[in-house]
């Protein structure tokens, strides 16, 4: 939950500055023009994070699992891990083992970054102003570049699944030949069309995990900014602090519950889309 800001940020006297300030990123320029070049360090940081709490807690839990009576934590990776093998039957009808552990990867990484959101707006700023840092974003998910690099990932994979299933000749072929099927001169015909639409295809599958997941995290992250400014550079000796403080309470409980279902949600249709598009690349057409 969001509660409050920082000193020198209602010190800055403007909600516009205070919101500018809490969505820039903490960014190196890998070439003095910046650009495409400008590496986004905290995205970059707090996702390796992220990926290593995930990778140590799985390791443990791994070597702690038994056969017997599973503990509460087992018993838990037990049912997801059930579900997700159970959404992986219903929408890749292929043989692959690591199907079902990779869209439960997918699915712990993006929640675990969406949950950045629900920490206080101002808490690890605070911590990374207190040491220098001027500015630090927390929420991975929320900076275009992360969820295009993730979703970037997914469509190598679908590429890598179509030419293991297919071989490379059916593969390239059905670029040519599907979704429009005919013989001889239709064939040839009907070619460049169906050339385009697959390159429209494979074009919106990137972008709709993307930017779908890019779009819900960082509109969460700026309702949490906004209703963090009802009290923005508010004195304690005036009436309208108080109300102004009990609204932003109120709000950012209400938001924080939605907001808990937006990210369950957008990482259950991250890892769906992922299963229905490695499935959609592994059949024959």
């Amino acid at each position: 939950m969001h509660f409050g800001m920082t000193v020198e940020e209602a010190a800055g006297g403007g909600v516009t500055e205070y919101i500018q300030h809490h969505l820039t990123h903490l960014t190196v320029n890998l070439k003095p023009a910046g650009g495409f070049w400008a590496l986004h360090l905290d995205s970059v940081l707090f996702n390796l994070a992220i990926a290593l709490i995930f990778v140590v807690v799985a390791y443990i839990a791994a070597h702690r699992a038994t056969s017997g009576v599973p503990g509460k934590f087992q018993a838990f990776a037990e049912i997801m891990l059930d579900w997700v093998n159970g959404l992986v039957k219903d929408a890749f009808h292929g043989e692959s083992k690591f199907i079902g552990p990779l869209a439960l990867t997918i699915f712990c990484l993006v929640i675990l970054d969406n949950f950045m959101d629900i920490l206080p707006v101002d808490a690890l700023p605070t911590v990374g102003h207190a040491l220098g840092v001027e500015h630090l974003r927390t929420v991975a998910t929320a900076d275009v570049n992360t969820t295009i690099g993730m979703a970037l990932g997914v469509f190598l994979l679908i590429q890598y699944m179509g030419i293991k299933h297919k071989g490379v000749g059916l593969f390239f072929k059905e670029w040519f030949t599907a979704p429009f099927h005919a013989h001889g001169i239709g064939a040839v015909a009907l070619a460049p069309i169906n050339f385009i639409l697959r390159v429209i295809e494979e074009a919106v599958r990137p972008l709709s995990l993307s930017l779908r997941l890019f779009g819900n995290m960082y509109a969460g992250e700026l309702i949490f900014l906004l209703i963090a400014c009802f009290t923005l550079g508010a004195a304690l000796d005036h009436w309208s602090t108080y109300v102004l403080g009990f609204a932003q309470i109120f709000a950012d409980i209400l938001w924080t519950a939605f907001h808990y279902l937006i990210i369950w949600l957008q990482a259950f249709i991250f890892m769906v889309l992922t299963i229905v598009y490695v499935g959609i690349a592994s059949e024959k057409h």
